[in-house]
Parts: C-alpha cells; structure tokens; sequence
C-alpha cells in the first residue's frame, strides 16, 4: 500500500488515480495527524509526503516517524511544489528517500514512484 499525505484535495486525487490506474494500492488522507492513523492500522510500503501540511508540516513528520524504530524503515518521499534550489537538500536531510515535485507529470508519476518500491 502507498499512503498519500497531502491537504489539497484536487492533488490528493489525482495522485491516487494515477496510481491506483497503474495497479497500485493507495490510501490517501489529509493531515499529518490522519497519516499517523493510518500507518498505526496498515504499514505502508511508501509514503508519498506533501512538505506543506496544516499544523506539523510534511519534513517535521517525517523526521518524527523516522525516530520511531516501528516506522522508520518505511520510505517516504517529498511530494512538494517547492521546487527551489536546496529544497531537495532539505528532504533528503529530513529523512527522505527521495523528492518528487508538483505539479506531477501524469505520464511519467506512476514510474517515479515505482522506482522507490524497488530499493
């Protein structure tokens, strides 16, 4: 399963609908605090991570579950439209496997992400 982390729902949608046409198991959820639940209930394989969520922000709960020995092998990736020079840097820094940014390319999305299921 992939989990989805993003608050804007028009991106939270198109992502679970590129994935899941390319067969994937998605959920998909709204807060930092949702993404928590989720994981408590079913371990994901990968997370996709918006970095700007409401309250704790997407870097902030990655390094948070990424001290947690029960989460902490669980690759997430930044899924963000920061897209400057450094904000790659500062996923990576935070715990992140890897960046990907927004807006996606549906055409190529599904391919990225599968990149990160197979390391």
């Amino acid at each position: 399963m992939i989990l989805v982390v993003d608050d804007n729902e028009l991106n939270l949608a198109l992502t679970r609908v590129v994935l899941e046409r390319a067969g994937y198991d998605v959920e998909a959820v709204r807060s930092g605090a949702a993404a928590i639940s989720s994981i408590a209930r079913r371990r994901p394989q990968l997370v996709l991570m918006d970095v700007q969520l409401p309250g704790r922000d997407g870097l902030e709960l990655t390094r948070e579950l990424k001290s947690e020995p029960a989460t902490a092998g669980i690759p997430i990736v930044a899924l963000t439209a920061h897209a400057m020079v450094g904000d790659e840097a500062t996923a990576l820094a935070a715990g992140c496997a890897g960046y990907i940014s927004k807006p996606i390319d549906t055409r190529t999305f599904a391919d990225q992400v599968g990149r990160f299921l197979e390391e």
